[in-house]
């Protein structure tokens, strides 16, 4: 394969650590909370909805980062990582917000991260989210691709769909069922094993 400016565009919950928001659902038995991108697709509706509910149920920042304390990278993600960051520039590009990534960027090895940020009060509410931009995953590709880098991009849920489709190349992994039916052009990966197929042959694809 020629050697060429690739970059890999990863998202992060789901694909290599677990959806913090379900682990926030579980740990404060609110359901409600479970509801992730994989379910809904507009974010601004998801982020709205979900700062309503730990509100009322007053939950705030250090539920959250409690949570979040207690996380790890998914078995086999950090090996994925590292395995990949040997042959391509690897950015994460996230929904998430910096409070809650840094925790598991750590755990990582301090990979580089696009996602958003949060206003927080002096009691910890949470009291507003601030989007990087709309739409971000699919604008930073783009902003790659001015730059003259080819992507190649995985992601599991509604809110990766454009940037998978900005891509050179991409690839769902771990999807739920609703997307892969409503998107099936790209390819279906279920573990680390068959994701690094599917890098191996974008990447010859690309060379």
């Amino acid at each position: 394969m020629r050697e060429g400016p690739v970059i890999a565009c990863l998202d992060l919950e789901g694909v290599l650590v677990p959806e913090i928001w379900i682990g926030v659902a579980e740990r404060s038995g609110v359901d409600d909370l479970r509801l992730t991108t994989r379910d809904i697709p507009d974010y601004d509706e998801l982020m709205t909805r979900r700062l309503q509910i730990l509100d009322e149920h007053g939950l705030g920042m250090p539920d959250v980062q409690a949570v979040i304390a207690t996380l790890e990278p998914l078995p086999g993600a950090a090996a994925f990582l590292d395995w990949l960051r040997e042959r391509l520039q690897v950015v994460i590009l996230s929904d998430t917000f910096y409070p809650f990534a840094k925790p598991l960027m750590k755990q990582l090895g301090w990979p580089t991260i696009f996602c958003h940020s949060l206003d927080v009060d002096a009691n910890g509410r949470i009291t507003a989210y601030r989007l990087r931009q709309p739409d971000q995953k699919r604008k930073a590709v783009q902003a790659f691709h001015g730059l003259e880098f080819r992507t190649i991009a995985a992601g599991d849920s509604y809110n990766d769909t454009t940037m998978l489709a900005e891509a050179d190349a991409g690839i769902l992994f771990c999807p739920p069922d609703n997307v892969v039916r409503e998107f099936p052009q790209f390819p279906v990966t279920n573990d680390y094993d068959a994701l690094r197929a599917e890098f191996e042959r974008a990447m010859a694809t690309l060379g």
